[in-house]
């Protein structure tokens, strides 16, 4: 019997990845713990590897698509002594098992067309599938047409199949003078039912609230931007932003915390680190950061205040055992925040060290779930960018979250005098459902007193 190799779940959140590439094809033996293909999530790229033994008799999904859903068949085993031919031709059609790969071209140059005629609602759950079944030849061969509205309007217009025009701009993509050229050129015509198929899938989108996007492209001139699709992780951004700016009531409190102790300790801890042989030399075991040493007091600080690391629900309120800080770490694209688990417990060269390799593997998308998931607050530092303060957005299920700026000399007032000090400016964002104002204060403050006498980070 034919067994199904379905796209899987990599993480609780996941909905649907992109299938980046196939480490096997069609005819290969595998066997369990074989890895067989890499997916893109919204955070990173990870391995799957094979649960059955059996020899790949068809690849449903081809490397390169995106939007593939969860539980989606993407490739199917002939089992030992099965004909593999006859476990192909069981197996399902790509159309049926990456929808949203195909359907989203069509989507793109339905919105790109106001004047498209929506049919009557009573025939949009029969017209959805119709993107399913255009003739453009890269949709058929699994490979997205990426074009700008103006341009795909006057391939429209002018009856030119933009999937069969060169694209010369960004990444491939099909310019206004891509298909101008193609125009001259004699490019060949597409299919009637070309025509009609986006019209009708524009139906079951509907129109967001606010402005169109058409309404908004329309601001522009023509030809002064570029149209960038959103990946995975941009979309999860958005949408986890949205929801906690609309369901959780934030608050904030920023104080000034002198931090001339600390980077005194800094100092002196980082020349007496041991120096240890690597491939590259003899390299110090470790080299502390301004962030480590905040992530540490931070942690301590919520040992301190421990009605302070909690976590809302409508059941009742999560009180942690242990502080477990997410990092904001800047990648390409976006950001992520990988965990420093059990923070409070760990030494200042170990927060060092493990942050460097999270935020390393962060960078190159090779974190696994287990590693930016989860968390009891998180810390967001803009200081190196010379940023004063700011005020984060918290990550749920969170309570709070540190946003930590830059530390400068400023002019204080000492005893009655005015000195120079290193002060940084700290600001706490808080969930109101879960910790009050007399309570962000006082986390504020057990942070601001460690920070200040550095000394008790190493006891």
């Amino acid at each position: 019997m034919p067994i199904e190799i379905t796209m899987p779940a990599l993480s609780p959140t996941m909905e649907e990845g992109n299938l980046a590439k196939w480490l096997v094809k069609e005819g290969d033996k595998v066997s369990p713990g074989d890895v067989i293909a890499e997916i893109e999530t919204d955070k990173a790229t990870m391995e799957v590897e094979a649960v059955d033994e059996g020899t790949v008799a068809k690849i449903v999904v081809p490397a390169g698509s995106e939007g593939v859903k969860v539980n989606a068949v993407i490739a199917v085993l002939a089992a030992e002594g099965e004909d593999a031919s006859a476990a192909a031709s069981a197996a399902p059609k790509a159309e049926a098992a990456k929808p949203e790969a195909k359907a989203e071209p069509a989507k793109q140059e339905a919105k790109a067309e106001p004047a498209a005629a929506a049919p009557a609602p009573s025939a949009q759950p029969k017209a959805a599938p119709a993107p399913a079944q255009t003739t453009q030849p890269k949709a058929a061969s699994g490979e997205r047409t990426f074009a700008s509205p103006l341009a795909r309007r006057i391939a429209r217009e002018a009856g030119i199949d933009v999937a069969a025009v060169s694209g010369t701009g960004p990444h491939g993509r099909v310019v206004k003078a891509d298909v101008e050229a193609a125009i001259a050129g004699g490019a060949p015509k597409a299919a009637a039912q070309q025509t009609t198929a986006p019209s009708t899938a524009a139906a079951p989108a509907a129109a967001p609230k606010g402005m169109s996007d058409d309404a908004v492209l329309k601001l522009f001139e023509e030809g002064s931007y570029e149209l960038v699709p959103h990946d995975n992780m941009r979309k999860t951004i958005a949408r986890r932003l949205t929801e906690a700016k609309n369901t959780i009531p934030h608050f904030y409190l920023t104080v000034d915390i002198g931090i001339d102790a600390l980077l005194t300790l800094r100092k002196q801890l980082n020349d007496a680190a041991p120096m240890t042989k690597t491939e590259k030399g003899e390299t110090p075991a470790y080299k502390l950061s301004v962030n480590d040493m905040v992530i540490k007091a931070y942690a301590l600080a919520l040992k301190a205040v421990p009605d302070a690391n909690v976590s809302w629900t409508d059941a009742g309120m999560l009180k942690h055992a242990h502080a477990d800080v997410g990092v904001a770490v800047s990648i390409p694209g976006g950001l992520i925040t990988p965990i420093v688990r059990k923070a409070d417990e760990k030494t200042l060269s170990a927060i060092s060290n493990e942050m460097k390799d999270l935020a390393a593997r962060a960078k190159n998308r090779k974190l696994k779930p287990e590693e930016y998931q989860g968390g009891t607050t998180s810390v967001s530092n803009l200081g190196m960018f010379g940023v004063k303060d700011f005020a984060a957005v918290i990550n749920p299920p969170h309570a709070t979250i540190l946003a930590v700026g830059a530390g400068e000399e400023r002019a204080v007032v000492k005893n009655g005098k005015i000195e120079i000090a290193n002060v940084m400016s700290v600001t706490l964002s808080t969930d109101h459902r879960a910790v009050d104002g007399a309570l962000g204060a006082e986390l504020v403050a057990a942070f601001r007193r460690i920070v200040e006498n550095p000394l008790s980070m190493l006891v």
